[in-house]
């Protein structure tokens, strides 16, 4: 399963929480990256890819709603 459909099945709070941690883990990859403890760099990708990834779902539910209303 991908990255794309496990994010779909969350719920809208769920979703919000996942937000949330992705942005306090990408504040505390930054600080290790400023301060030359981050071995793998590549996690801040990712991880904004993620909270990138998140938004567009959230984005999407809330359009979603505006139509149907």
């Amino acid at each position: 399963m991908n990255k794309n459909n496990s994010i779909r099945e969350l719920s809208d709070a769920e979703l919000a929480e996942k937000i949330s941690a992705l942005r306090r883990e990408k504040l505390n990859l930054k600080i290790q990256s400023r301060s030359g403890q981050l071995t793998k760099t590549a996690s801040v990708r990712e991880v904004r890819r993620d909270i990138a990834r998140c938004l567009t779902e959230s984005a999407a539910r809330a359009a979603k709603t505006e139509v149907t209303k």
